[in-house]
């Protein structure tokens, strides 16, 4: 990936509040698979460019889309194709 190509984003955190409609847990302290090279990271440090008409966060290694999220005002679109698995962390039971 070209670093002319891409534009200014911010970290995986701008994701808590999107996110924090969808899941209970606090999905910022999730860690996932890059699906394109294999990295481990959190999703806070995931790579999110909001200049969409979604939020779309890449790989801080290789730059590859992890996921995609969409808000409409009566649905949500979360897309993972990116994403060989999320684990998120949950308070003991």
């Amino acid at each position: 990936m070209d670093p002319q190509d891409i534009a200014e984003y911010e970290d995986g955190n701008a994701l808590a509040g999107p996110f924090g409609e969808l899941f209970t847990a606090d999905v910022t302290t999730a860690s996932g698979r890059c699906a394109e090279c294999g990295h481990t990271a959190l999703v806070a440090d995931l790579r999110v460019y909001a200049r969409a008409p979604g939020l779309v966060a890449r790989c801080p290694s290789c730059g590859a889309v992890i996921l995609r999220f969409v808000r409409a005002p009566d649905a949500a679109w979360l897309d993972l194709r990116g994403t060989v698995h999320l684990r998120v962390p949950l308070p003991p039971a």
